[in-house]
């Protein structure tokens, strides 16, 4: 390890706003030091500046999680500059427009499940092997589901069915980690108020197709979630979390 060796190393994705941003900063506070991965140089170089505010160590890194060469540099950029690591918050997604299937260009799907799922995978894969390779073997991998990973939205089948599938990955992850001390767990947020949700505040469509404002949830509360999973011992893990506004319709939704 050449930088900080006290420190333990974690890695956010889709780390320049929103929830990724308040994970990173909520980790640094922690006592981490943080790799800042997203497709913008300049998101990211915004958070690295804030946290060198703070006296935190924060490395921005260009990445798109749909390119397996984009990831693996990423990886490789971690484990020679730290030598390990010991949380990854798989947080990077997109959504589609709500409209019926057939109405869904086939390019937009594949950009859901290249980012949600593709994204997802890639990162669990490098993640999982530098987490084999390195002393002491281990790592926590924290994946971003949803709550459309159980209930969808009317028209969001591509973000649904990419959440679906990484509620899967999520669990074969948590069986096959065992082994090495690799954890995995997934967040399910609902209705976090960042800048890509802030529309939902004016309204949303439901299920009985009437549109409708819904309750938001500050995404402090996301970060100290995903704090609290990341500060667990390795013997220890949260399977599965949803956080979400307590009054936003979700159980019973539809």
């Amino acid at each position: 390890m050449t930088d900080n060796d006290t420190s333990k190393i974690a890695l956010v994705t889709g780390a320049g706003s929103g929830i990724g941003k308040a994970v990173a900063l909520g980790l640094l506070q922690d006592g981490y030091t943080v790799v800042l991965a997203g497709r913008r140089l300049e998101p990211l170089l915004g958070v690295a500046e804030q946290a060198a505010t703070q006296g935190w160590q924060a490395l921005p890194v260009v990445t798109d999680v749909r390119d397996p060469a984009s990831v693996k540099a990423l990886f490789a950029t971690v484990e020679e500059r730290y030598g390990r690591l010991d949380v990854i918050f798989n947080n990077a997604g997109v959504n589609a427009p709500a409209v019926p299937l057939d109405e869904l260009p086939v390019e937009t799907w594949d950009n859901v499940i290249a980012t949600n799922l593709n994204g997802v995978f890639l990162c669990c894969r490098e993640a999982f092997g530098l987490m084999r390779r390195q002393q002491p073997q281990g790592g926590r991998i924290i994946n971003n589901g949803s709550i459309s990973a159980h209930t969808p939205r009317p028209f969001t089948a591509p973000y649904t069915a990419s959440k679906h599938a990484v509620l899967g990955l999520t669990k074969a992850l948590a069986l096959d980690g065992r082994a090495f001390d690799i954890a995995c767990s997934q967040i399910d947020i609902g209705n976090a108020l960042t800048e890509l949700s802030e529309r939902m505040t004016r309204g949303v469509r439901q299920a009985n197709g009437q549109i409708a404002v819904e309750p938001m949830v500050d995404v402090q509360h996301v970060a100290d979630a995903v704090r609290y999973i990341a500060a667990l011992p390795l013997s220890a893990n949260v399977l599965n979390m949803t956080v979400m506004a307590t009054k936003m319709p979700f159980v019973g939704r539809g």
